[in-house]
């Protein structure tokens, strides 16, 4: 009745459910900020949760070639899409190859051990003059001691988990390590394609596995670990070309500035 009663009534925020969805939405964010500020703090360990459940290493291909050609970016029909999500929109995309699982803390520690922090070859300009003035020699909440990497966790100090995926580098960091491994940031079109295209049907998915609401054995959601899977887990929740971990775990970097889509109107 409230939102029947506002100048809201009729528009997309009231279809569908979509100002529920938005509210329950906003709560998530609220959980986020929560969990950085635990990482932020010291002292005691204020948070618990069960660890993931161990899998055997990853024996898959290391990386996938994604086929070049058409692929429907967005969505025009999902009842809960933001305004920047929408319209859906055919792009041309070339072929690439991508990486079938997360960079890992012990691939990101062989761009450390191997000076990455201290050679410019590997920064954007504005990111090597960031990492010299505030002096960041590892990813936050890493330190180096006794021979070993170490990182604050939810106020507790443990080593440095190799088979997991990096955590809280910034975007000048993550482009340096692709860089330095030989490889670049996907852009925001080459990402979706790869969580969302099936090439056998030539469609987008609303996810990587599919339709399908996410279940438990598709991603680590919900902060039910409070910390990442080790990389290759959730073979259920991959994409059909093999991708592991496109959704849940971590927030992924792109090469791609963040734009409107062509066609792109403003939620009132």
């Amino acid at each position: 009745y409230v939102l029947e009663s506002t100048a809201l009534h009729g528009t997309r925020l009231t279809e569908a459910g979509f100002a529920f969805g938005m509210v329950a939405q906003h709560e998530q964010q609220h959980d986020e900020t929560m969990l950085i500020t635990h990482q932020l703090r010291s002292g005691p360990r204020a948070l618990t949760a069960p660890d993931p459940d161990p899998v055997p290493p990853f024996t898959g291909p290391a990386e996938v070639l994604v086929p070049g050609g058409p692929f429907t970016m967005g969505t025009s029909t999902e009842p809960w899409a933001l305004d920047n999500e929408r319209p859906a929109h055919v792009r041309e995309v070339a072929p690439f190859w991508i990486d079938t699982t997360p960079v890992t803390n012990a691939a990101y520690r062989a761009f450390l051990d191997d000076g990455g922090y201290e050679d410019p070859r590997w920064w954007a300009p504005d990111g090597w003059s960031h990492i010299r003035r505030h002096g960041i020699t590892a990813p936050l909440f890493w330190r180096h001691d006794a021979g070993q990497w170490l990182r604050r966790h939810f106020g507790t100090t443990e080593a440095v988990p190799p088979d997991e995926p990096v955590l809280h580098v910034s975007w000048y960091e993550a482009d340096a390590y692709a860089r330095w491994a030989g490889r670049r940031l996907p852009t925001e079109t080459e990402w979706e394609k790869t969580a969302r295209h099936d090439p056998a049907t030539g469609r987008s998915a609303r996810y990587p596995w599919g339709d399908a609401d996410p279940a438990p054995e598709h991603a680590n959601l919900g902060q039910r670990h409070l910390r990442p899977a080790p990389a290759g887990s959730y073979p259920a929740g991959a994409s059909p070309l093999g991708v592991r971990q496109l959704i849940g775990d971590v927030w992924e970097w792109t090469a791609s500035d963040f734009l409107p889509y062509p066609g792109f109107a403003a939620f009132p």
